[in-house]
């Protein structure tokens, strides 16, 4: 087998609400032969991964998978579980996936993944260990796996980011990576904050400049009469000799800028010593400090916002002797313990055999081929570091009130919102002054892994602290309305945009027609997919985000965003069958359905009575449901209405809200501009659409009425929604239909309007179907006098001219006969407006709004011109 394609969901999906990695597959004739007919197959590929054996694969029982494959199964459904096995052989928690046919020998698997290159690399080793044991090649599955921990240990997210993460999670507050950068948004739009790892984007940069420098920071708390061990600056071996006789042996050698205990020298007691260190370090760090050595424990003190959060007693890695084993074996015995991992996979960090090591082994005249007796218990470093092997114990209710004050006093010298004090002394119950206690140093990104994974004690939950101070003054996320739907999406968003300013927030919308923030428009072109949506929540001035959520976004890339405060479906019909493998009507309801399933609890779905496709979604549908319905007597309203839910709908040409037996008038269908007096039935169903979102995220009654009162089908509110403009003594319509529903609702209610003839100029995308072409082309012939067939520049696919004639076949089964075809829209348009009469009406269904509004309007002001001439 081979891949021939993949796609990867960031978010919720059609497949999943979890990240998912679609892989498409070539079986290569494999298609139709069970596992059980490949000879070896089962038996190698269960002993090489018998974390197959766990798989439960629909029959609810552990060794479900591999019943599967004794009974026999097909290639695809294997490779989608060995995947998920070589996720399970790294440590990563996945568990969701699927196999399905696409074609012939064509399949796709999907399955769930934490870190995408880790993902994408374990797939491609699924499918090459599965050739090797089909064609019963050598494989060095080992090898392979050992490459790929590589990619995972880089990609990989360091535990205190993924407990700020959880922290979120926890508190409903969503979160985007940042370009896969390891930096973190969370929250959405003008609350969101930046957090890299323990630094939040108010922790300022030059507080963490400060901390950094550890000499610069001694400075500061001394000049705040914060106890500190004495010392300075060194660059030379005299100058570190000169400086120990004045401090006093013992004395510690430190790089000036530094981390993780790298180059730290301690205890050292003669000249001897001290020459032998600063020799050793002093080509790897430019800059050393001499201080004061310290007798005591090494304790980490974490503040988050000036408030003491968790404190931890840090023990230097040390093993335990038997009298049996010499100290490199016991080494490897400690690193075996299952909390411990690479570098910061799991609450504690396996012991690396280096330097430092073989330095402190050398003081205490030891060496990794020392047996060391029964119970002696042997320091592997000097420093405590959790990231080099360190373990931690919880102190944090042990520390006196005086200490407390000391430590907050620390933070706020260095105005750090986010720090870890580490701090030498016997006891924090105690006073630093009355024990000689010292501050040591002040990280600005402190770990706080030994926090939330104590050795001992109890676990502190610092992450959450982070994430309560950086929304302290800030809702948890904005408010997030999603908008799906085959026709009057566009409509309903802007309408929703257009209420949501008049209340005076800073609106961000994706539309067909671009991004918006505040009506400045930062990007023009079909705006409806995952990136674009990411535009708008990213944007740090938006207060509302109202997104257009098409369906071709929702295929190829899944949702943008976590949960919505409400989801809207307008309607579900037939348009893009055939496009992404989808087939039937009940395929896109599915696609669809995304939308409504990805709301808050709290949250609301909102549906289309009127439309059973939309209703078949109901029971998938979360949070609160409201139905919206231009009938008062539909079942399906009255239902949600009687159990408690919202209902919109028409009664008497006018637009009522009902919940709890309680009645609320909106407005008369009459005075809301976009139906033209109620002749667009289309834009009443958008109204009422929009109507049942705006309820759903708590806008007052009143405001909502005013909304739709001044919402109108013009150039600056719903540009190319139904754009009337009078020329020529009669109307030019501009309206962006591109379906069957569409071309009927316009030239239906067109028909309602007084008119001579209406002239049609026509097109349809070329990613439709062609019996989906051909009955747009019956119907206006039906329904227009004259018809001008043009073309998109966007082919979609087709041959010059392919759409027009398939247009043309279907007028000509009208019985009607007046068609021209004028491939080029402009052209076309130009050709319309001079063929008009006295109250002719001109309708156009473009695919470019702004060249033919200049042409509209030019052609007004050439009219003008001439009379003027010829009078």
């Amino acid at each position: 087998m081979k891949i021939i394609n993949y796609r990867i969901f960031e978010g919720r999906n059609v497949y999943s609400h979890r990240k998912c990695i679609r892989v498409d597959l070539d079986l290569q004739g494999y298609s139709e032969i069970p596992t059980k007919d490949i000879r070896g197959l089962n038996e190698k590929l269960v002993s090489s991964l018998p974390e197959l054996k766990l798989h439960r694969c629909g029959i609810y029982e552990e060794g479900g998978f591999v019943t599967r494959l004794g009974e026999g199964t097909y290639l695809a459904h294997v490779c989608e579980h060995t995947t998920i096995a070589l996720h399970e052989r790294l440590g990563l928690d996945v568990s969701y996936g699927k196999a399905r046919v696409i074609e012939g020998e064509r399949y796709y698997i999907i399955f769930q993944y934490k870190y995408k290159q880790t993902g994408l690399a374990l797939v491609k080793l699924a499918v090459d260990y599965l050739n090797s044991l089909i064609s019963q090649k050598d494989f060095n599955l080992q090898q392979r796996l050992d490459s790929v921990k590589i990619i995972l240990e880089k990609e990989s997210i360091g535990p205190s980011t993924e407990a700020i993460l959880n922290a979120a999670k926890s508190r409903e507050i969503p979160f985007v990576e940042l370009f896969d950068s390891g930096i973190f948004q969370i929250g959405y739009g003008k609350n969101s904050c930046i957090v890299e790892a323990t630094i939040a984007n108010d922790t300022k940069c030059t507080s963490v400049d400060i901390a950094c420098d550890k000499y610069m920071t001694k400075k500061i708390l001394e000049n705040q009469c914060i106890p500190v061990a004495r010392g300075g600056k060194i660059n030379s071996c005299l100058e570190a000799l000169i400086q120990a006789e004045a401090i006093g042996y013992p004395v510690v050698l430190k790089p000036r800028f530094g981390n993780h205990g790298n180059g730290v020298v301690v205890d050292i007691k003669t000249q001897a010593e001290l020459v032998n260190a600063f020799k050793k370090i002093k080509d790897e760090f430019n800059e050393i400090l001499i201080e004061k050595h310290h007798v005591g424990n090494d304790f980490r003190v974490c503040m988050i916002d000036g408030k003491l959060i968790a404190a931890s007693l840090r023990l230097p890695p040390y093993i335990i002797g038997n009298g049996r084993d010499d100290i490199k074996s016991l080494i490897y015995e400690l690193n075996s313990d299952e909390r411990r991992g690479e570098d910061h996979e799991k609450p504690l960090t396996k012991v690396k055999i280096d330097s430092t090591v073989t330095r402190t082994l050398d003081k205490y005249g030891y060496s990794l081929n020392h047996v060391p007796k029964v119970n002696e218990k042997v320091f592997l470093r000097e420093n405590a570091n959790i990231s080099t092997g360190g373990v931690a114990v919880d102190v944090t209710e042990k520390i006196c009130k005086e200490n407390i004050i000391l430590f907050e006093r620390v933070a706020k010298s260095l105005d750090l919102n986010i720090c870890g004090i580490d701090v030498c002394a016997m006891d924090l119950s105690i006073p630093l002054y009355n024990q000689n206690g010292v501050v040591i140093e002040v990280n600005a990104a402190p770990g706080i892994r030994m926090h939330h994974y104590p050795f001992e004690g109890k676990e502190r939950d610092v992450a959450g602290a982070i994430i309560d101070m950086m929304f302290k003054d800030k809702i948890k996320s904005i408010p997030l309305i999603s908008i799906t739907g085959t026709n009057g999406k566009t409509t309903t968003t802007r309408l929703i945009y257009h209420t949501l300013k008049i209340m005076g927030y800073k609106v961000g919308m994706t539309t067909t027609s671009g991004i918006y923030i505040n009506d400045i428009c930062i990007d023009k072109g079909d705006d409806t997919g995952f990136e674009s949506g990411r535009t708008v929540l990213m944007n740090k001035d938006v207060e509302v985000a109202v997104l257009e959520t098409a369906r071709g976004g929702l295929i190829r890339n899944g949702l943008c965003y976590d949960l919505a405060d409400v989801g809207l479906i307008t309607n579900v019909s037939d348009d893009h069958i055939g496009i992404d493998g989808i087939e039937t009507v009940e395929q896109i309801a599915n696609v669809k359905s995304l939308v409504t399933e990805a709301v808050k609890e709290d949250g609301y779905s909102v549906l289309n009575a009127d439309d059973p496709v939309s209703m078949s979604l109901l029971e998938r549908a979360k949070g609160n449901i409201i139905i919206f319905s231009k009938h008062d007597d539909n079942p399906y309203l009255l239902d949600n209405i009687k159990n408690g839910g919202y209902g919109v709908y028409i009664k008497n040409n006018s637009i009522y809200i009902e919940q709890n037996k309680k009645i609320f008038y909106i407005a008369d269908v009459d005075e809301i501009p976009i139906t033209f007096n109620g002749l667009l039935k289309h834009n009443i169903e958008n109204s009422l659409a929009a109507c049942s979102a705006l309820v759903g995220l708590g806008v007052d009654y009143c405001t909502i009425a005013k909304g739709i009162k001044t919402f109108r089908s013009n150039e600056e509110n719903n540009p190319g929604r139904f754009n009337v403009f009078e020329v020529n003594n009669g109307k030019v319509v501009l309206d962006y239909g591109h379906n069957l529903d569409g071309y009927k609702a316009v030239l239906s209610s067109l028909k309602k309007m007084k008119h001579n003839k209406i002239i049609g100029v026509i097109g349809v995308p070329g990613d439709r179907l062609d019996y989906q072409v051909k009955e747009v082309g019956r119907y206006c012939g039906e329904m227009l006098d004259k018809v001008y067939v043009k073309e998109d520049k966007d082919k979609r696919g087709r041959g010059n001219g392919e759409i027009a004639q398939l247009l043309k076949e279907g007028i000509l089964s009208s019985k009607n006969h007046k068609v021209s075809i004028v491939l080029d829209e402009e052209l076309a348009l130009k050709e319309a407006l001079d063929s008009m009469d006295r109250d002719d009406i001109v309708v156009v269904f473009f695919e470019e709004y702004e060249e033919l509004l200049k042409i509209i309007k030019n052609h007004e002001k050439n009219k003008i011109k001439n009379n003027a001439i010829n009078q």
